[in-house]
């Protein structure tokens, strides 16, 4: 590996190499040369994972969130949505994860629920778009649902998302 000369070439090197240019950085900040980091590029790349990090809670928050209302409201037999409880356990399982590593993440999932409901209800508009799911559009709406046909504000309760299990009404009555 070829090191950087100065700033400008490091600088460079972020959209040539960028793995180098991460293992440049990292050399600098363990040799505590701070004037010689790539400070712009770093600040960059670390609000870039804080964001993907929020990004990976607000998708399992959608599955969960989407899974849940399809759960509830349009089960057509007693085997129906099985699949759905595995992948909200799998959500779960991956956000229990998540918080534990970040708890602050935690916190900021409060604030992203009609974020992750949003997304929710667009996929279960696409769901009702394909060809197999035709029948329970037309049986549930009278056609193919738009955002309309759903509650604009989240119907669950953040303790809801890591929680709530419809599927046990059943064994517990």
């Amino acid at each position: 590996m070829k090191a950087a000369k100065d700033l400008q070439d490091l600088k460079q090197l972020y959209n040539k190499d960028f793995y180098q240019w991460i293992m440049e950085n990292v050399e600098l900040l363990k040799n505590k040369e701070f004037n010689l980091v790539d400070w712009e590029h770093v600040i960059e790349e670390l609000e870039s994972m804080g964001r993907s990090e929020l990004r990976s809670v607000i998708s399992f928050m959608t599955i969960i969130l989407e899974h849940l209302y399809k759960y509830e409201h349009f089960r057509e037999s007693g085997t129906m949505g099985d699949s759905w409880i595995d992948s909200i356990d799998n959500a779960r399982t991956e956000l229990e994860w998540l918080f534990n590593d970040s708890p602050s993440l935690k916190r900021k999932a409060l604030e992203e629920i009609d974020i992750a409901w949003k997304n929710a209800v667009r996929r279960l508009i696409r769901w009702f778009e394909k060809p197999v799911n035709e029948k329970l559009a037309k049986k549930h709406f009278g056609k193919l649902p738009t955002e309309k046909n759903f509650p604009e504000r989240c119907p669950y309760l953040f303790d809801d998302i890591l929680n709530y299990k419809p599927w046990k009404k059943n064994l517990e009555e």
